[in-house]
């Protein structure tokens, strides 16, 4: 390829990216302003300035606009978490320091996330975050919590090793949710059920290494199996038709 090829193809790329994270951005701001069943891929390229079949190329459809916030914010996410990790070693530091990140990059976001809770809220949506649409960056941050585990230096029984990622994934999304529905200044309750209840957490996570404790540690982790086979049969389910 001549220079004067590579060139156009970079430039190409560019005027590209600029496009897709134009789209982006005006859907985001509609999302807010309309709700996300109001707004359709049509008014969004309207307003981006863009053709339809410009929006279309870049964005299949309104769920993967979702589904690339969700990129979005997990990638800010892990750009914070990766390096702030790298000053802790104990578990109860680690896990605070990136759930209080995940919270912190999550406020430009708040107003959005009320308006698409009702949606994404809903077992068969593909935008709810256990759904197979979501897999992918449902599973980089639960990659995330695995970084968590591994850069620490507490003894935790094998068996719950292997699923703590999950569980603390599962935890993350429940702190979430309350901080889709805090309206306390600069989220301080949200902050405030993170320091506690990652204190909590910390302490039974140590108490599962007691050998007295196995019995009961392989009982809730039969649960959590279940219980994480209970939610895929549910994704799995053909739609309602029942509006």
């Amino acid at each position: 390829m001549t220079a004067t090829r590579k060139k156009k193809s970079a430039t190409k790329t560019v005027k590209g990216d600029q496009t897709k994270a134009l789209i982006l951005e005006t859907a985001l701001e509609m999302f807010r302003e309309r709700g996300y069943d109001e707004t359709t891929m049509r008014a969004i390229a309207q307003k981006a300035g863009v053709s339809l079949g410009n929006a279309y190329y870049y964005f299949s459809s309104k769920e993967y606009l979702i589904q690339a916030i969700y990129q979005r914010i997990h990638d800010d996410h892990l750009a914070l978490a990766e390096p702030a990790l790298e000053k802790h070693d104990t578990l109860k530091a680690r896990l605070l320091t990136v759930m209080r990140l995940k919270i912190d990059i999550l406020k430009p976001y708040h107003q959005f996330a009320g308006v698409l809770f009702k949606t994404a809220a809903h077992p068969q949506s593909p935008l709810n975050p256990f759904s197979d649409e979501s897999d992918p960056v449902r599973e980089a941050s639960i990659q995330l919590f695995a970084k968590v585990i591994e850069g620490t230096k507490a003894r935790i029984p094998k068996d719950l090793r292997a699923e703590l990622p999950y569980l603390l994934w599962v935890y993350h999304m429940g702190i979430v949710l309350f901080w889709i529905h805090d309206p306390s200044p600069k989220h301080r309750r949200t902050y405030r059920l993170v320091n506690n209840t990652v204190e909590l957490l910390d302490r039974m996570i140590h108490l599962a290494s007691n050998p007295f404790m196995r019995p009961l540690r392989k009982q809730a982790l039969r649960l959590v199996d279940e219980l994480r086979d209970a939610a895929e049969s549910l994704d799995d389910e053909e739609p309602s038709d029942v509006a």
